[in-house]
């Protein structure tokens, strides 16, 4: 059987019997480079942490390494690549997990703008840039937790 053209008004995630036609499910994880761009992101983003006043003390380990790596995982799971996460920790509950830290406005700020430094480093095309900077925005405005 030949696979025919796939009609302009399917949608390109769908898997459409009867046509020959399945469509490969988009990736973002994938799209923006994977492990190593999510490594990336999670590295320059913990270089600017490690060096805030603000935004060190949140962190009690002595190496941020676990930090990093949790971060790591959750993204990564979040964006379409590996479920260690899950795996390891369960559903993320982000705002749970947060609750023992002062999350201020400023802290936000703080972590807005080290992430900012992150997501630029990765030279992302600007539909996928904007894309994951929307997701990192309304996840650090839902952390806010204190005045």
């Amino acid at each position: 059987m030949t696979e025919q053209p796939r009609p302009a008004s399917l949608p390109l995630t769908a898997s459409n019997p009867g046509t020959g036609f399945t469509a490969p499910a988009y990736n973002f994880y994938e799209a923006v480079g994977g492990h190593d761009a999510f490594v990336k992101l999670v590295d320059v983003f913990y270089d600017g942490v490690a060096e805030d006043p603000l935004m060190r003390p949140m962190y009690p380990e002595e190496d941020l390494g676990p930090a990093k790596e949790r971060l790591l995982m959750f993204l990564e799971q979040y964006w379409g690549g590996p479920k260690t996460y899950g795996e390891l920790s369960g559903h993320p509950r982000l705002r749970m997990r947060h609750m023992p830290f002062q999350v201020t406005p400023a802290a936000r700020d703080a972590w807005l703008r080290h992430m900012r430094t992150a997501v630029d480093s990765l030279d992302l095309a600007p539909l996928h840039e904007a894309t994951l900077w929307d997701y990192l925005e309304r996840a650090a405005h839902s952390m806010v937790n204190s005045a």
